[in-house]
């Protein structure tokens, strides 16, 4: 993530965007599953990763109840390891079922996102 002395040319193109929340919950689930594909890891981290891909700050009181619902649905596995020097920490993994709701849910989205791109950028008469 760029600190605040890199020059503002350097900085990804959404750095300081506040995305409207309704876009975000739409997108987060998916967003998060697409971060454990990397392989697991904890809340901060997931949260860190997706603030630096420019979706911005992303509260605990959001992704943590997000993690439980996805690890309910069964496309996370949770395990507590051992903290280095400090408090331990909840690492996520994908599971199968993970994988393959991220195969199958990206392609939805790619469609869905083509889809409005193009009907709210296109003029009136052509709709």
């Amino acid at each position: 993530m760029p600190s605040p002395t890199t020059p503002p040319d350097a900085r990804p193109a959404t750095a300081g965007v506040d995305w409207p929340g309704e876009w975000l919950r739409g997108v987060l689930s998916l967003c998060a599953l697409r971060v454990l594909a990397d392989g697991a890891t904890y809340g901060y981290d997931i949260a860190q990763r997706l603030a630096a891909a420019g979706l911005g700050e992303i509260k605990g009181g959001t992704l943590y109840p997000l993690l439980g619902r996805l690890h309910a649905a069964g496309l996370l596995t949770e395990e507590w390891r051992p903290g280095d020097g400090g408090p331990g920490r909840k690492y996520y993994a994908l599971t199968d079922a993970g994988r393959a709701h991220l195969r199958d849910e990206s392609a939805r989205w790619a469609r869905f996102a083509d889809l409005t791109q193009t009907f709210v950028t296109s003029p009136e008469d052509a709709r």
